[in-house]
């Protein structure tokens, strides 16, 4: 009844298996789904409430703490986000992978795009619109 009376949802940050469990848990995905994508309903998600908001979770950079039933998400967007991202420092001394060849990996096997989002910035979807807002630039990555 609090969705169906809601006039924006708001998700915040934490662990994003923990919430995406949590969701799955509490039947909130469909119901959440709906107040969106056809009712209208805003949604902000911030870190975590972002990466479940996407088609999946496994651009995350959480630890898998637990293990949802799937990291299928809300799919609110049609691409999958890495909040907090940061470009490789070329100046670094470790030698394992980047973040950015990770995500390269996941696009390469999916076959989906994956938008790298700074700090300080978000993007606003609105119907087939993408709007990256804030001082900084994003990164997106696409097979």
């Amino acid at each position: 009844k609090a969705l169906q009376e809601a006039q924006a949802i708001f998700v915040g940050g934490g662990n994003t298996f923990v919430l995406l469990r949590t969701l799955y848990e509490m039947q909130l995905l469909e119901p959440i789904r709906e107040q969106v994508l056809k009712r209208g309903l805003p949604y902000v998600g911030s870190s975590a409430g972002t990466n479940v908001a996407t088609r999946s979770i496994h651009t995350t950079n959480d630890m898998p703490v637990t293990h949802p039933p799937s990291f299928d998400a809300l799919a609110l967007v049609p691409f999958n986000i890495n909040p907090h991202y940061l470009e490789p420092d070329a100046g670094t001394e470790h030698k394992g992978e980047t973040r950015d060849e990770r995500i390269q990996e996941f696009v390469d096997y999916h076959q989906l795009p994956v938008l790298g989002l700074r700090e300080g910035t978000s993007v606003r979807v609105q119907g087939d619109r993408v709007t990256l807002l804030g001082e900084r630039n994003a990164k997106l990555f696409k097979a």
